[in-house]
């Protein structure tokens, strides 16, 4: 039985006719009438009679109609609760980043909602492969996640997509090093340097793919380290040079390192914040949504 089938029966005991009750719920006399039958195929006792030309409730009719009432009256109760959980801003929200980007936003996130009254925010890094970003938002309301251009579409059949940014990744360099003075340097410059690039998977071994390309050389790829702290700190010591985001790398940087565009070659990246659709109609999911916004706005302002 179903919920409304409850409602039409409860209305029928109220009104007395199946066109007043019609009448009631802005439906057909038939539609009323076959709602009925079903619900009747659903229980063994009859649960209306005739009574002169109107159609009127059983004992076992009414009984059921004060059940369904009640059972109505829950439901009301149910939405209701959903509705301000919905509505509440001060919620739990959890949220997952790649390690860059909670290096860079996951502070200043921290700051702005640290007053009475809003979400409650509970912050994991998840560096996985691209392709396995999505799957994260069956276990968080928010996921930051990144792509190259290159890269295949998030799907949108399985969770909306809010951009956050379009962001290069920069050649980083030594300050010492011959090519550090230039405004931007190319996949010849650096096809022959000894390199330090995360693990195959990931956004700039990608780029490296196409800089062996363009340069038509095979690289001398020395590290391979997911970490861009870890990543920045051996470009500055010497020996490597590396792929740093233009706008989240801030926190990893130091002035032992410049950045330098790649010419020729995309090496941008998007920032997305992937849920799945029913987590945005939370009212406290969409404050921290704004407020990743607001932080990420600034951060490319920036850079």
């Amino acid at each position: 039985m179903e919920i409304h089938q409850l409602e039409i029966l409860r209305e029928l005991g109220a009104l007395g006719s199946v066109k007043a009750v019609a009448d009631t719920l802005m439906v057909t006399p038939s539609a009323v009438s076959q709602q009925l039958a079903l619900l009747q195929r659903t229980v063994e006792v009859p649960l209306t009679r005739k009574e002169g030309r109107n159609l009127v409730l059983t004992e076992a009719g009414q009984v059921l109609a004060d059940a369904g009432a009640a059972v109505v009256s829950a439901m009301a109760d149910a939405r209701g609760a959903i509705g301000s959980y919905h509505g509440t801003p001060a919620g739990r929200v959890t949220l997952s980043g790649f390690h860059s980007v909670g290096q860079a936003v996951f502070a200043p996130l921290a700051r702005i909602l640290d007053a009475p009254g809003q979400p409650r925010i509970e912050l994991s890094d998840e560096d996985v492969a691209q392709q396995d970003f999505p799957a994260l938002t069956a276990r968080y309301d928010l996921v930051l996640a990144h792509r190259m251009d290159h890269s295949p579409r998030w799907p949108a059949e399985r969770v909306t997509v809010i951009p956050l940014a379009h962001e290069p990744l920069d050649v980083a360099l030594p300050v010492g090093h011959p090519l550090a003075g230039r405004a931007a340097v190319t996949a010849d410059d650096v096809g022959g340097e000894a390199w330090v690039t995360s693990h195959t998977g990931y956004s700039p071994a990608d780029v490296l793919s196409a800089v062996a390309a363009v340069s038509s050389r095979e690289l001398n790829i020395v590290h391979r380290i997911n970490d861009y702290s870890t990543v920045a700190a051996l470009v500055a010591a010497g020996g490597v040079v590396g792929l740093l985001p233009r706008y989240t790398a801030g926190p990893v940087l130091n002035p032992d390192i410049v950045l330098r565009p790649l010419e020729g070659i995309s090496t941008r990246r998007r920032i997305d914040l992937l849920a799945r659709p029913e987590n945005l109609k939370r009212r406290s999911v969409m404050i921290v949504s704004e407020a990743l916004q607001g932080i990420m706005a600034g951060l490319v302002e920036q850079g």
